[in-house]
């Protein structure tokens, strides 16, 4: 019964979305839903695409083995990100009327940090939606107690996510989020209420996680390492996902710049309530199932929380628990199959193909997200064995150290200049591959606030300094007065 009721759940997520494919009819329908979303669409889809299996799964195995202080990264960071988006950057996007973010780069700094910034945002979708692909297999792997491999799992959730997502677009992501937030609020929050009463009461869980050390967030001996890494960690995702396709989308598909700055600010304190929830959940399993939780917490935490659902609840919750996960992960699959996608053909093959008609951009956009998911799709295949959480987490250290100085100064420091963006990735990236190479610096300083400080000092010291490099309108280099 919980296997028909998911699979049933699945077609009707298809259905809404193909309904969806019926409004696309150009490039802005397909990359920005025309920028026509009202403003509970937009909060629908900033939360529903940041709500992915690693909320569910991967923070709550993280919570539970290492406090609060293990997830400053997500949710924390990531809350936060969506936050800063409406507050410092949707207003001075929105009225620039781009379909993504390489455009910015383009009209700012020229093709050169166009094409650059581009590549790097489009690499970083690899680890984020591999990470919802493994996570796709993973529940199909437990609902159907082992008779799907994982490996297959992957396979019918990548084609279940790429059929409405290849045909509808950005209007297919809004509607079909919009309906999975409700389906991931409502059955998350039954969930936490049944997991209460089977331990004894909400109360006694958050005793218990008190106990445990469970809410220590802040480094406990405080020394320098300690704090750098920690800070670290929370501008990951902070930082790092502000210069992303996917979150430039939600702010472009908004009907207004009021919507547009208000959208990402709601929907990222929503985020972060709700990221509470499989924490709360995770600990009361704990308590429910001590021997069963400290074996899984051994040998994969990720499967404490499923595991208490099909065990401990009764059918009508696991539909819930399982609705609400598949949900998770598909509306944050869609978005990151599209963002990629949709950077990749405005931003490398129309530099390729100049003059290109919308009608033949909106085909290769459809054709670069089939091949992207194909592409991704093997790389899930081959990390398996990966964390969750890590895959997210190390997504976003490319767009951090590469990609967000030259969109931060680009916006607000008129100096900035072409020849400033350029040093900034260059170092940026530079740095952040040193740090990675040697095991020993990487151990004494975080790599990501390495390339990030590079990054701040290239783009400083390239834009100060005589240029020689032309300019974004292809001016002859020259002598900044």
């Amino acid at each position: 019964m919980l296997v028909i009721f998911i699979v049933l759940y699945l077609l009707v997520s298809i259905a809404i979305g193909l309904f969806a494919a019926t409004r696309v009819h150009n490039t802005a329908d397909y990359a920005v839903a025309g920028r026509s979303l009202p403003l509970a669409v937009v909060i629908a889809t900033t939360f529903a695409t940041w709500f992915g299996s690693e909320t569910v799964l991967g923070v709550s195995a993280r919570f539970v083995d290492g406090g609060l202080g293990a997830v400053v990264e997500d949710p924390f960071g990531a809350s936060m990100c969506l936050v800063l988006v409406g507050m410092f950057f949707a207003y001075k996007l929105y009225p620039k009327n781009l379909i993504t973010l390489g455009d910015y780069y383009r009209l700012r700094y020229g093709r050169a940090v166009e094409v650059l910034c581009s590549i790097m945002i489009i690499f970083s979708y690899l680890g984020w939606v591999g990470a919802q692909i493994t996570a796709l297999g993973l529940v199909f792997n437990l609902l159907t107690q082992g008779a799907l491999s994982i490996t297959a799992g992957m396979v019918i959730g990548t084609l279940v996510v790429l059929i409405y997502t290849l045909y509808g677009g950005m209007w297919s992501v809004a509607l079909t989020d919009f309906v999975q937030m409700i389906v991931i609020a409502l059955g998350l929050i039954a969930i936490a209420w049944y997991a209460a009463d089977l331990a004894g009461g909400a109360g006694k869980v958050i005793d218990f996680a008190a106990r445990e050390g469970k809410f220590r967030f802040f480094p406990e001996n405080g020394g320098f390492k300690e704090w750098t890494f920690f800070i670290a960690a929370a501008i990951t995702m902070m930082l790092g996902s502000i210069p992303q396709q996917d979150v430039f989308q939600r702010v472009m598909s908004a009907n207004s710049a009021e919507t547009a700055r208000t959208g990402p600010i709601i929907g990222g304190i929503l985020y972060l309530l709700f990221a509470f929830i499989p924490m709360f959940v995770v600990v009361a399993a704990v308590l429910i199932m001590p021997e069963a939780a400290q074996a899984l917490l051994k040998d994969d935490p990720q499967k404490v929380l499923p595991t208490l659902v099909m065990e401990h609840m009764p059918l009508a919750l696991q539909i819930a628990f399982f609705g609400a996960l598949l949900s998770a992960i598909m509306s944050t699959a869609s978005a990151t199959l599209l963002a990629p996608s949709t950077a990749f053909v405005e931003n490398i093959v129309r530099n390729l193909r100049p003059g290109m008609s919308d009608a033949l951009t909106l085909k290769t956009m459809r054709v670069s997200v089939l091949v992207f998911t194909a592409c991704v799709l093997t790389y899930a295949i081959t990390m398996q064995g990966t964390s969750i959480y890590e895959m997210v987490s190390s997504a976003y250290q490319v767009p951090l150290v590469g990609a967000f100085v030259p969109l931060v100064f680009g916006l607000y420091w008129h100096r900035a200049s072409t020849q400033g963006a350029l040093l900034a990735v260059g170092l940026g990236l530079g740095v952040w591959l040193l740090f990675i190479a040697s095991p020993v610096l990487s151990a004494a300083f975080p790599q990501q606030l390495a390339g990030l400080l590079a990054a701040l000092v290239g783009m400083v010291a390239g834009s100060l300094a005589p240029q020689f490099i032309p300019d974004h309108k292809g001016h002859p280099p020259h002598y900044v007065s």
